[in-house]
């Protein structure tokens, strides 16, 4: 996912983060249950952002995503290259900065992303290509999943409409 500089300092920042259930396709949670009775996890890809806002500068709108995914609720979808991005991004001054400031070490956040992450193969090319191909690794995987994908990317968010023909629904309700 490309990130830039003025996305992570970002004061203002576009919900990617719903804090309600919802019925929506693309991997939210539904009636569906397994065969425990229980409810099938929502499928989910999050991106860098979304996993900085989850972790690093503990957004209150992402709290509910959060608690989702550490009660095992969300199933998060994640491949190598997407931990090699997060290792890449935590490594910029402004992220070290905050990390400083929490006094928590990147490999504090690497390993929430190995804990709970499920990494997956590398995903074939989707229908949709965005313009910045460093976000196009979160879509290709989202489609091959029908897994909702977490965003504030604003190239991905412009594609709303056309992942949605593929099943992906950008930015549910957790």
């Amino acid at each position: 996912m490309g990130l830039n500089r003025s996305e992570v300092l970002s004061e203002e920042r576009s919900d990617g983060l719903g804090t309600v259930l919802s019925d929506a396709p693309g991997g939210v949670l539904s009636d569906s249950q397994g065969a425990d009775g229980y409810p099938t996890p929502a499928r989910r890809v999050l991106d860098t952002n979304i996993v900085l806002d989850l972790w690093v500068f503990d957004e209150p709108r992402a709290e509910a995503l959060r608690v989702s995914v550490e009660t095992g609720s969300t199933h998060w979808l994640a491949t190598v290259a997407m931990r090699e991005e997060l290792a890449r991004v935590l490594a910029y001054p402004q992220i070290v900065k905050r990390l400083v400031h929490r006094e928590m070490p990147a490999s504090a956040v690497l390993a929430h992303f190995d804990r709970w992450a499920q990494l997956q193969p590398d995903a074939p090319k989707a229908e949709y290509v965005c313009k910045d191909p460093d976000d196009q690794k979160f879509i290709d995987l989202a489609v091959t999943h029908n897994a909702a994908l977490h965003s504030k990317d604003a190239q991905v968010l412009c594609m709303r409409k056309r992942l949605e023909r593929c099943g992906v629904v950008i930015n549910p309700a957790t």
